[in-house]
């Protein structure tokens, strides 16, 4: 990936990103061992000699988050800690924040909500100099359910009463979208045809047999999650669904969106369905969007973990055949500022560099190429989840 600047670089640089999925931030300070634990999917290596930093995450850090804190570009890592912590996590997080260039976020609330900032607390942190950023909130269907019930219900009421705590987690200021975990549950190798109720209700007297034990507290049984996603159909909104990289928690080869294709045929003509990161199954989440009208993606997460260098090649093979109204930027940076900076960086730079090489070779025009980059980094997202333009001032998102 080349630093040479040029007319679809400068557009992408200017442009006021619609960050489609992400998660709130740490403020408070963070010590190594902490640090380090937010720079990975999986789990923090306490007593190992392979340092995190030691990563492509770790070492893009360095390179693109060093110099917004006032370091040199690659810093090592006890000097960039020294600075995070003479900044302040609050101070640090906000020049990060600032200048990943948002000016809008959607934001899952469903994970860690109690350690994390919310929607208005990182849209604030997210403002520029006379720039304001605009703050939505993805609802986690599993995290509805789970609270539904720890507060008690009965099997033959389970079904209602989930319905009805979605539909009041939704119809809520601010609320764009609604989000499912599935792939960390149970995969997508599900039944696609929406459940029956003796189905649902057998089901849930199971589930809450167990609901004791730390393990019965998850959602994880087939029939639910299926009767989850119906319900998310049912309500309307946006759903995203996460597929492809996550942590240790989901098994990589039931997360392929290809997997949920007879549900897609079932749901055609519903509700926008936004598959999420998706790496490495991009190119099959890009034939999904290329066959499938309501079908959208990202390639979120997998651009901070591979860093601006490669974030070309992955955005390259998400494009080839996704329609260029499909594909939306979204970070997933959770914890650490520096992802929702260097998610920003690296699809700026990616797909910059992916656009301007067709535009050299001529297999595409100039106004194309900026179209393309309008669309992806900030339009589409706008359109999908009905989003007024948070450029004008007379109608900031957020406020209402």
């Amino acid at each position: 990936m080349g630093d040479a600047a040029g007319p679809v670089r400068d557009a992408l640089d200017a442009l006021g990103l619609v960050d489609h999925h992400c998660h709130g931030i740490v403020t408070s300070g963070l010590d190594r061992q902490g640090c380090e634990s937010l720079l990975t999917e999986g789990e923090a290596w306490p007593g190992s000699d392979i340092s995190l930093f030691d990563t492509p995450a770790g070492v893009a850090v360095r390179r693109y988050c060093a110099p917004v804190l006032g370091l040199p570009r690659h810093a090592p890592p006890e000097e960039y800690l020294a600075r995070r912590a003479e900044l302040g996590g609050r101070e640090a997080s906000r020049r990060l924040l600032a200048a990943a260039g948002v000016s809008a976020v959607c934001v899952d609330t469903g994970y860690a909500a109690d350690r994390l900032t919310g929607p208005a607390e990182l849209a604030e942190l997210a403002a520029r100099p006379g720039v304001r950023s605009a703050a939505y909130e993805v609802v986690r269907l599993e995290s509805v359910t789970e609270a539904v019930v720890a507060r008690g219900v009965e099997p033959d009421e389970y079904a209602a009463a989930v319905e009805t705590a979605v539909r009041q987690a939704v119809d809520r200021p601010g609320v764009v979208a609604v989000k499912s975990v599935a792939a960390y549950r149970t995969g997508f190798a599900l039944d696609p045809a929406r459940p029956a109720e003796e189905e649902v209700t057998r089901a849930a007297a199971a589930w809450l047999a167990g609901a004791g034990t730390d393990d019965g507290r998850r959602l994880a049984d087939p029939v639910l999650v299926r009767h989850l996603l119906w319900t998310a159909v049912e309500v309307g909104l946006p759903l995203q669904l996460h597929t492809g990289f996550g942590d240790t928690d989901l098994r990589l080869h039931r997360t392929d969106p290809a997997l949920l294709t007879d549900w897609l045929h079932r749901t055609a003509g519903t509700v926008p369905v936004m598959l999420l990161h998706c790496w490495p199954h991009q190119r099959q989440a890009a034939y999904l969007a290329a066959v499938f009208e309501q079908v959208y993606l990202d390639v979120g997460l997998a651009l901070h973990h591979v860093g601006p260098a490669r974030a070309g090649a992955v955005l390259a093979e998400a494009l080839e055949i996704t329609p260029f109204r499909k594909l939306l930027y979204s970070s997933d940076a959770f914890g650490l500022a520096e992802f929702h900076h260097l998610g920003a960086v690296a699809f700026r730079r990616g797909l910059a560099d992916l656009l301007q090489q067709r535009v050299d070779a001529d297999d595409l025009s100039l106004p194309d190429a900026l179209r393309i980059a309008r669309w992806t980094g900030r339009d589409n997202a706008l359109r999908v989840y009905r989003l007024p333009d948070p450029d004008d001032p007379g109608d900031l998102p957020g406020e209402r």
